[in-house]
């Protein structure tokens, strides 16, 4: 058999069994196993060449060698010698199948008695194997990938960028194989050597060969040529050369002889098989993720195993946790960095280590004081990998730092190209860092995308002089200025997923390029253009606050010549949003989007003006105008008309029903509603949103509010899941925030408590990680009412106030009436009839002033119901309230609200003994219900109907 190994043995053990080849017998834990002859025959051939893919044919033969069999009956034996193992039970994995080439036994075997004469195990003296760490954490797919790699292709290079942990996988998988080489493993350790000439002489040493020649590369060969030996080259990139042609020779002429080696860059030789071994895996900046999910990052788990190994006492705290993913994200997952930086919890603590890391990478901590030199500190690392560069590599190298995350080919070439350095020159020298692993790389979409990581990056900045990190920085910003005015407009229409991610991952580059900008060395114009082309771009991420803050730092340094312009139009609105979202804000806000409609109605053309009135009717809504809401839509809506874009008509629509609804036009609001909810999903969203709206998903949670509000329980329900379902799987957290309002509003009017609760935490957690703190106190006060309808009354009515004050200081007042309803409730509860009477009176008359009358019919009817608990005889106010109710809901085409005020006035009336009139009012509303009949006001309706008959 050409694939299956020269030894064998009196014994072999793996797991818990013991084969003795002689006697033809498998054990397990004692217990003889009772294979037949073929399964035996088939265990015996792949245990002798242990992961070593072991071909079909030379199975066959060595099975069957007087038969003529087809794979058949090989597969049907291997299925039963599988069975007899249990491999794949409980994670015992013994023979694996190599798809069209054969089997290879993969467990760790221990042998006992003779090999062979010609493959004895060579005795090396001086050849010393690193002892095998007691855990290794994140590493074992790798080391077991790359056992089976190398029996395969025999000459593996481990290449990943210093400190990643190649020398530490290595070893591992050394120890992992000693018993197939049947301890034939020399580690050749190439740190400590500079000299090529003497490559073949480490190698010769340590297997006790005579090195006094000038040329012991003939000895070394033909020492080799029928050993069966695995050899590792640790750290091979200073002498790449001379190594990578003494590797190809051995590989040639010693065709039991596997070779490991470890190397910042490939040896680039034919036989080669090349395993990159990344960083370890890193939690993502989440704060959703639980600590469990967090906890089982390799990452973190070595971060936390090597502070409590150094001395450190940790409680683990959620907290704590989060501060190690910081930690862990900080230093890319690279092993020795956490190592370095877990050493130091023990004197610092764990948060203050967290805050040197953030001020500046600490490339001088020291580690093991048994590492080699080059590993004591990242310093060490990066000078030894720094000193490998040619002149030209380390200048691009020292250039590239400029970078912050993620960065193009094209940005690279045109932000570090100068007179003296020419593209092509740049091209050539990153495909070289790239190749020793001080650039990584990786597709996004269809460019490639190159990083420095951190430590690296970190390396780097201490390099530059001051006039280069000058020079870098004003074309590195002119560069992204360039790029967003290109592309931002783009940034709303782009659909989520892959298209929009290159952008996104390109922020962090446009945030560092403002910092310069505004800083003391900046360049102030082009930083006002910068922020003006980034403005919408930080909408559509929900990244208000960076919005706000560069939006004010670039209109505060606006000269006289720069006011009125197209960059002020965007900064304006960029600023009147953000602070929309994030504080409610009546005239700061209102201000600036009124400024921003003022320069386009002068400089900008009609889809600038639809972009700032859908926001000016939003913000009208919020702080309670509500019929200047309805203008600005009209206004809205009749621009949208104009253009010739489906999707800024299905916005200019939402706009207007949005406007209609709360304004009690019910009937038109959902004419409007439904046309922009039912439009076709696009590949783009529309270009007119700052914020990247898209009029179907905003639709869908006010529309389920109309729904309900007309009498159509099950369908707003319906309506409301869906608008959440649709928009959680987009990447725009407002879009999903404003879908839970109306979502929740639905499931408490439909006294569908459990659902309330579920959705309201969710916006709570949505709302308070991007800043959005009117979404997070709205939710509260649901917190409320929900406790209220618990039963827990004064638990509830106090953060109901909290709440209603805060967004009455905000002046968002768009969710007050609803939740000064929930409130009113709860205090006619607990027999506060004088406040709840004076809050009801004030909000009614505020809904008459400001347009909200989708809820007068309800707060008509609660105003009687108050009025009817109050002592001495109120009946008669009681009753005109009711009329009034139904008459306004008749109006607005409100069903529900008719609903709960004839069910309310039928009960009041049959309590008057009028029960003729009682069943004439309820009848027909009731009837007029074709769904929904397991609600709570259907069904009380439908018990006091019961009851009149």
């Amino acid at each position: 058999m050409s694939n299956v190994g020269d030894t064998t043995a009196d014994e072999l053990s793996f797991g818990p069994f013991r084969l003795s080849v002689g006697q033809r017998l498998l054990t397990k834990d004692g217990a003889r196993i009772d294979l037949g002859a073929r399964a035996l025959d088939l265990l015996i051939a792949l245990t002798l060449a242990p992961n070593m893919v072991v071909a079909k044919k030379d199975l066959i033969s060595r099975v069957w060698p007087d038969v003529i069999v087809d794979e058949g009956s090989l597969r049907f034996h291997m299925t039963g010698l599988r069975k007899a193992l249990g491999d794949g039970q409980d994670g015992a994995r013994y023979i694996t199948t190599i798809a069209g080439r054969g089997y290879c036994f993969v467990a760790p075997i221990s042998r006992s008695g003779r090999l062979r004469q010609g493959s004895a195990a060579p005795d090396f003296p001086h050849a010393l194997l690193p002892g095998r760490l007691d855990r290794m954490v994140g590493r074992e797919q790798d080391v077991q990938r790359l056992a089976e790699k190398l029996m395969t292709s025999r000459m593996v290079t481990i290449v990943g960028v210093g400190g990643v942990g190649k020398t530490t996988v290595a070893t591992a998988v050394a120890h992992h194989l000693a018993p197939t080489f049947n301890g034939a493993v020399l580690f050749a350790d190439y740190g400590m050597l500079s000299d090529p000439g003497l490559v073949a002489a480490g190698i010769a040493s340590m297997l006790g060969l005579p090195v006094g020649s000038d040329d012991v590369r003939p000895s070394l060969i033909a020492y080799l040529r029928d050993k069966q030996i695995l050899l590792i080259l640790d750290t091979c990139e200073h002498l790449i050369d001379a190594i990578a042609d003494l590797v190809a020779t051995i590989v040639d002429a010693a065709p039991q002889v596997f070779l490991l080696a470890t190397s910042r860059e490939a040896l680039r030789i034919e036989a080669e098989s090349v395993y990159r071994l990344d960083t370890l895996a890193c939690p993502p900046d989440d704060p959703e993720l639980s600590i469990e999910t967090v906890l089982s990052f390799p990452a973190t788990r070595l971060f936390i195993e090597r502070a409590a190994a150094s001395g450190a006492s940790l409680n683990l705290s959620d907290q704590e946790v989060r501060v190690v993913a910081g930690i862990c994200r900080k230093l890319d997952g690279m092993a020795l960095a956490l190592e370095l930086a877990a050493r130091r919890v023990e004197s610092y603590g764990l948060t203050q280590t967290a805050t040197l890391l953030d001020r500046h990478l600490t490339l001088g901590w020291t580690g093991s004081r048994t590492a080699p030199p080059r590993q004591k500190t990242l310093q060490a690392t990066l000078d030894w990998s720094f000193g490998l560069l040619t002149e030209v590599e380390r200048l691009v190298l020292r250039r590239l730092a400029v970078f912050v995350g993620d960065f193009t080919l094209d940005a690279a070439l045109e932000v570090i190209s100068t007179s003296e350095m020419h593209p092509p020159s740049v091209f050539e020298a990153i495909d070289n860092l790239v190749a020793k692993s001080l650039l990584a790389t990786h597709p996004l979409g269809a460019m490639m995308r190159y990083r420095l990581l951190d430590t690296t990056r970190a390396y780097a900045l201490q390099s530059q002089t001051e006039a280069e990190r000058a020079g870098l920085a004003a074309r590195h910003a002119t560069y992204y200025r360039r790029w967003l005015e290109q592309f931002g407009p783009d940034w709303p229409t782009l659909s989520t997923g892959l298209e929009r991610l290159p952008y996104f991952v390109s922020i962090n580059n446009v945030r560092a390029a403002l910092e310069w900008c505004f800083g003391e060395h900046g360049d102030i114009d082009v930083g006002i253009r910068l922020a003006a082309a980034a403005a919408s771009v930080f909408q559509v991420m929900s990244l208000f606050p960076e919005c706000q803050r560069w939006s004010e730092r670039a209109l505060l340094a606006l000269d006289d010549a720069s006011k009125g312009s197209i960059e002020e139009m965007h900064l304006q609105a960029g600023l009147g949003i953000s602070r929309m979202y994030l504080q409610g804000g009546r005239e700061t806000s209102q201000a600036a989007l009124v400024r921003s409609l003022q320069i386009a109605e002068e400089r900008g053309n009609a889809l600038d003006q639809f972009r700032i009135l859908g926001p000016l009717s939003m913000l009208s809504l919020r702080i309670g105008d509500f019929n200047a809401a309805l203008r600005y839509a009209r206004r809205c809506s009749a621009i949208a008309m104009m253009v010739d874009d489906p999707a800024t008509v299905e916005l200019g629509r939402f706009f207007l029903g949005n406007s209609l609804h709360f304004t009690g036009d019910l009937i038109n609001a959902r004419i409007e509603l439904e046309a922009a909810a039912r439009s076709e999903p696009r590949s783009q969203r529309t270009p007119a949103s700052y914020v990247g709206f898209e009029g179907r998903h905003l639709a869908g949670g006010i529309l389920a509010r109309n729904l309900w509000l007309q009498g159509y329980p099950a369908q707003a329900d319906y309506r409301a899941r869906q608008a959440i379902s649709d928009a959680a799987k987009l990447d725009h957290s407002l879009t999903l925030c404003i879908a839970l309002l109306g979502g929740i509003a639905v499931f408490l009017w439909r006294d569908d408590l459990p659902s309330a609760e579920e959705h309201i935490e969710w916006l709570i957690s949505r709302a308070g990680l991007h800043f959005l703190s009117p979404y997070v106190s709205v939710a509260q006060g649901f917190q409320g009412e929900v406790a209220i309808r618990r039963g827990d009354v004064k638990a509830g009515i106090e953060p109901l106030r909290r709440c209603i004050e805060k967004l009455h200081s905000a002046t968002y007042e768009v969710f007050t009436t609803m939740l000064e309803i929930s409130l009113v409730k709860g205090l006619v509860a607990i027999g506060e009839f004088d406040e709840g009477l004076n809050r009801i009176n004030r909000t009614i008359e505020l809904v008459g002033k400001n347009g909200d009358l989708c809820y007068l019919p309800e707060l008509l009817r609660i105003r009687a119901n108050l009025l009817l608990s109050m002592p001495g005889s109120l009946a008669i106010d009681a009753e005109a309230c009711f009329t009034r109710s139904l008459e306004q809901s008749r109006n607005t085409g409100a069903r529900a609200w008719e609903l709960r005020t004839a069910t309310d006035l039928a009960a009041f009336w049959v309590g008057d003994g009028r029960v003729r009139d009682a069943r004439a009012l309820l009848q027909p509303v009731f009837e007029r219900f074709g769904e929904g009949l397991d609600t709570a006001d259907v069904m009380a309706a439908a018990r006091l109907l019961e009851k009149l008959y």
